[in-house]
């Protein structure tokens, strides 16, 4: 191989034309979704303590929200919803008229062309915080999540979201054969043609916390390590991806992203479906926190770290970034 001197490297990064002309990867507004908060009551627009510029919105003021995400060229939110009442067996995440339900169809009223994608779990429904239904065990007298029986739950609840409208079903619940029971739910009640956006590996993170804050979502006993992975594992991230491809997912999840890049990487190099990083609460926060203290420049770190996450093989990107994202690759401050 030829080396120094007739080698040079910098000589393609002479100018910002020469490096605009050989940059290998690009970073779109078309590459985001963004997470709304949607809550019950009026005139509430309630900032999270944990996660600056990011708000509770009720249903007459998320109309505004909604404007400023078309305006900013953003093509897809994600939904999250806090209900008014919580129970057991989280009834209210598959309520005909349920929080999530009605910002659906309200969203789709407004913004027609906008995509919505619909977080499908029982976890900010449920008095527990769990992410399925809990059984106490007799003999040990420990609670567990049942996994077979929440899967009923988490088809109604998917069911529910795609006749209020949801072009994606989202489910996040990290159950075993969630992906093939919603997807026969969804065609057995006539929606065979709304894809499913797995969370296939999901990880037990210390990164979700914040939002655990804004979705009022921790749960009351113990932890989710039992259904959610172990951060330390590679090859199980794989097993997870393929059994998602199986039973008939249309797109793969990493979450968090931060983190674990490695793993979005070896999903993209593997599989051929399109896959989608959760730029979580945590992340977005320290960022956030950062920049307040003046430590850091927030639109240069918040634009790296997404191309990051790009260039590592994410096709999307969720984000609680997108709208700064958006007006910044704009070039507007």
């Amino acid at each position: 191989m030829l080396s120094f001197p007739t080698v040079r490297n910098r000589r393609l990064r002479k100018t910002s034309a020469l490096r605009n002309l050989v940059r290998e990867t690009a970073l779109s507004v078309n590459d985001f979704i963004y997470p709304i908060f949607v809550t019950h009551g009026v005139n509430i627009k309630e900032e999270i303590p944990s996660m600056p510029g990011v708000y509770h919105f009720s249903m007459d003021l998320l109309e505004q929200e909604i404007r400023d995400v078309v305006k900013a060229g953003i093509q897809s939110v994600l939904l999250f919803g806090l209900p008014e009442h919580k129970d057991a067996i989280g009834s209210s995440a598959y309520a005909a008229n349920g929080i999530v339900q009605q910002a659906i169809r309200a969203v789709k009223q407004w913004a027609p062309e906008l995509v919505v994608v619909a977080d499908t779990c029982l976890c900010q429904f449920t008095d527990h915080g769990h992410c399925g239904i809990v059984h106490l065990h007799e003999e040990s007298g420990i609670a567990e999540v049942d996994n077979d029986s929440s899967l009923d739950l988490l088809v109604q609840t998917a069911v529910s979201q795609a006749e209020a409208g949801a072009d994606i079903i989202a489910p996040s619940n990290m159950m075993d054969g969630f992906v093939i029971a919603i997807r026969q739910g969804l065609d057995d009640a006539g929606f065979s043609d709304v894809p499913i956006m797995s969370y296939s590996v999901k990880f037990s993170s210390a990164y979700y916390g914040p939002f655990r804050d804004a979705a009022h979502s921790a749960p009351q006993f113990g932890d989710r390590k039992t259904y959610q992975m172990d951060p330390a594992n590679t090859r199980e991230a794989l097993r997870e991806a393929e059994t998602d491809i199986a039973e008939g997912a249309d797109f793969l999840m990493v979450k968090p992203a931060l983190a674990y890049l490695d793993i979005l990487r070896l999903l993209k190099d593997k599989y051929h479906l399109p896959v989608v990083a959760y730029n979580v609460s945590a992340e977005y926060s320290m960022v956030k926190a950062a920049a307040a203290n003046g430590w850091i420049d927030e639109r240069s770190i918040v634009l790296e770290t997404l191309l990051g996450m790009k260039r590592a093989g994410a096709d999307l990107i969720i984000t609680y970034h997108a709208k700064d994202a958006a007006r910044w690759l704009k070039g507007e401050e």
